[in-house]
């Protein structure tokens, strides 16, 4: 298949080999295209394959560009290139040079669990406490910052973190281990100690690219920067506009430094976007625009033409913009033909998909939650869940096994397998079973009297069931069990046990939102687990993609894009947060949204509620600072009496309305 060509400057950029180079990629400007290209061409011009080497930051991109570059080149050479991460770039080094680091040759890498354990031993058992703690020594080690240098500059809360750093980083030693962030540190330090060693990694690979520059962090970027040495054959892609990682380390500055340590650097500025339409791309430029921390200018642009407007709405409160945008989604697909996949709704933070899960929900219309957990997937909802089902059809014996110890009952396995001897034999349920087990079924008796208390128990609810609103009958359940103080005693910590008894509190709000018929009399109990496993969306498999609504944060929608995006939240102390309201952070929330806005194809919405709930208030918002950058003349907003939102939803009515007398084939 021919290659599509390349516009100038990703020519140029293919095509530069006199020093170093950094190509600035804009937001859809084709850069992995640039890169594969170039590996091909180095090798044109006489590179041997297994000296290039390839860097990016994820195994899957990794993997998507080896394919990429392979096409371009024989079979032998393909087989000869390296594309690989920084991580295992650093393994490799590590593996080779162990000797000379002090490692033996079956060193260990210790994940997640290992390290954990290990602060245990030093820190304590606190969850909080641990969790600082590991994060304060990755944040040293990917800033290139040794035990010594962290114990001498520590101050305050820092000081025993930084005692726990030094001899977490002995012990590692000892059990000739390293972990996840040495794969980087270790490297980097026998590059800079070693000139024999330095020398063999610099002519091991005579031409270096970079992907996704703008995300390295300190390690990462001397990793590079000893790599390619005095020769300085390299090329690195990236795009300061999008460093959205300053909490993992990632430092924008980054490309600003390449000039300092490599003056004779080039730079190449790809401008020509690819994906969106004009008016997307004006609302980003205009608030890029007023960054402070820009080393470079540039400016997105499209020949796909102007495109839709970008729009602004506000709903009444959270529940309202949900709303607002599940009921656009619904008539725009119907009215345009689209598939549910085409559209995307980002939030800065996971808990805001909970009132769009179930603005969804209740309009039947699939999605899916990527970066994050579903909030009818997190597991005291779907306890909640389980127990109705049992309620409505007691011969669930899937949801009898899940909470018959949940909380605990002390039903140990022998007495299960014994229940379900005695329910196999007889073919009935295991509710039925357990009624009259007993000491017949071989359970003894005091099993034998808990399942018996249980299922008495269950019935009697499902009888108050008939009549009493969901709301009230799953409050009652809770009580009954204790299931709030059961969630404190075995949540990991009180920070936890608080998120998941506010879960509980969203739950109970939306069963009561949808728990009463127009007549005000309670929906039958049936018709709501009905409701809640018709549309079991969270657990469907990747090949229905297409056709589900993408749920997903702004971090998580790096690197991805939608045909049609609802950006929402934007408020004071949403976007941008309110940790992140100085100087610095404030910029990359600033770049964080330029990265949401670029992801839109064709349309844009920018959503924010008038109300939200916070702490168990609702209070008023303020719009977030940065609608006032956008291009205002260019971008179409709500009227600020809210007259306007009942007009558009009338219209969206009537626009779905038709559709679907179009769709099938009904006149007035």
């Amino acid at each position: 298949m021919a290659q599509p060509k390349l516009n100038p400057q990703q020519d140029a950029a293919m095509r530069y080999l006199d020093g170093p180079l950094l190509v600035l990629a804009g937001a859809g400007s084709g850069k992995t295209g640039v890169i594969t290209r170039k590996i091909a061409h180095l090798i044109k011009r006489g590179y041997a394959a297994h000296r290039v080497i390839a860097v990016t930051f994820t195994n899957k991109a990794a993997r998507e560009m080896k394919q990429r570059a392979s096409k371009l080149v024989n079979a032998q050479d393909a087989k000869a290139l390296t594309v690989s991460t920084f991580h295992s770039l650093g393994l490799s080094m590590i593996r080779e040079e162990h000797e000379t680091l002090g490692y033996k040759s079956r060193f260990s890498i210790f994940d997640a669990e290992d390290v954990d354990k290990m602060l245990s031993d030093l820190v304590g058992r606190d969850g909080d406490q641990r969790k600082e703690t590991r994060a304060a020594i990755s944040a040293w080690k990917s800033a290139l910052v040794a035990p010594e240098q962290a114990v001498a500059e520590a101050t305050g809360k820092d000081v025993p973190m930084a005692r726990a750093y030094a001899e977490y980083q002995r012990r590692l030693k000892a059990y000739n281990a390293v972990d996840f962030d040495d794969l980087l540190s270790v490297p980097v330090q026998l590059l800079r100690d070693d000139p024999a060693a330095r020398e063999r990694w610099q002519n091991r690979y005579r031409y270096l690219l970079v992907d996704e520059y703008q995300d390295t962090n300190a390690a990462q970027y001397e990793m590079m920067r000893l790599l390619a040495g005095v020769r300085a054959a390299f090329t690195v892609v990236g795009d300061d506009d999008q460093s959205i990682y300053a909490w993992r380390g990632a430092r924008p500055g980054n490309i600003a430094d390449l000039s300092r340590d490599f003056p004779h650097l080039k730079v190449i500025k790809l401008e020509q976007n690819y994906r969106s339409v004009g008016n997307v791309l004006s609302a980003a430029n205009k608030l890029i625009g007023q960054s402070s921390q820009r080393a470079y200018e540039k400016t997105l642009w499209s020949a796909m033409g102007a495109g839709d407007r970008v729009r602004v709405l506000s709903g009444p409160d959270e529940a309202g913009e949900a709303e607002r945008v599940a009921t656009e989604i619904s008539a725009h697909k119907l009215r345009a033909g689209n598939a549910y996949g085409d559209y995307a709704v980002l939030y800065r933070g996971n808990f805001q998909s909970r009132s769009f899960e179930k603005a969804l929900r209740e309009r039947n219309v699939p999605y899916r939650v990527s970066g994050g957990r579903s909030f009818f997937e997190r597991s005291e909802i779907r306890d909640l869940v389980t127990y109705l089902k049992l309620l409505v059809n007691p011969d669930d014996d899937a949801a009898f096994l899940r909470i018959i110890n949940l909380p605990r009952r002390e039903l140990g396995p022998a007495t299960l397998e014994a229940l379900a001897r005695y329910a196999g034999t007889r073919h009935i349920s295991l509710f039925d079973a357990a009624r009259g087990v007993g000491l017949a079924g071989g359970v003894g008796e005091r099993p034998g009297r808990r399942l018996a208390e249980f299922v008495d128990w269950a019935k009697q609810l499902a009888m108050a069931g008939e009549s009493t609103p969901p709301r009230e009958l799953v409050n009652q359940l809770m009580v009954d069990i204790d299931y709030r103080d059961w969630l404190r005693d075995t949540s990991a910590n009180t920070r936890a046990a608080k998120k998941r008894l506010e879960n509980l509190d969203e739950f109970l709000s939306w069963l009561g939102h949808i728990g009463e018929a127009d007549d005000g009399t309670p929906t039958p109990l049936a018709d709501v687990v009905r409701r809640l496993s018709l549309l079991d969306f969270a657990n469907q498999s990747e090949k229905d993609i297409e056709n589900q609504v993408h749920l997903l944060t702004l971090h998580a929608a790096k690197g991805l894009e939608f045909d049609h995006v609802y950006l929402a939240g934007m408020e004071e102390g949403l976007l941008p947060h309110h940790a992140c309201l100085d100087d610095e952070r404030i910029e990359e929330e600033r770049r964080l949204l330029y990265v949401g806005i670029t992801r839109a194809r064709k349309s844009l919405a920018l959503t924010y509620a008038r109300k939200r709930r916070r702490g168990g208030e609702e209070s008023d918002t303020t719009p977030s600072r940065f609608l006032d950058e956008l291009p205002r003349e260019e971008i179409d907003w709500p009227a600020t009496t809210g007259q306007r939102d009942k007009a558009a939803a009338a219209n969206e009515n009537k626009a779905q309305v038709a559709a679907l007398r179009a769709m099938l084939g009904t006149g007035e």
